[in-house]
């Protein structure tokens, strides 16, 4: 009996550590720019690739890049916990892409 328990959770367990973290609940802030004029914002974005800053980078620039922005940086990858402190300072640019 117990190796039938055994069996699911051990298959279970490395399913959890092997897969790449995903963007379930993974969100990002940045900055950002556009030329002529120059204009800044910075932005929260829900990210829906790879939880980590590397990955972030491309999937922000590709959001981002139809209206004309321009990625300067991503500042941090953090869950939900992180939204509301920074909802106030993202002003229009939260989860606007």
């Amino acid at each position: 009996m117990k190796q039938t328990l055994l069996i699911p959770a051990l298959a279970a367990a490395l399913l959890a550590f092997s897969a790449p973290a995903q963007a379930a609940d993974c969100y990002a802030d940045y900055k950002a720019k556009q030329d002529n004029p120059l204009r800044l914002h910075y932005g929260v974005i829900q990210l829906s690739g790879d939880c980590q800053k590397q990955a972030a980078r491309g999937e922000i620039q590709a959001r981002i890049a139809p209206d004309g922005w321009t990625l300067l940086n991503v500042l941090s990858v953090f869950g939900p916990e992180g939204l509301q402190q920074r909802k106030a300072n993202a002003g229009p640019y939260y989860l606007r892409f």
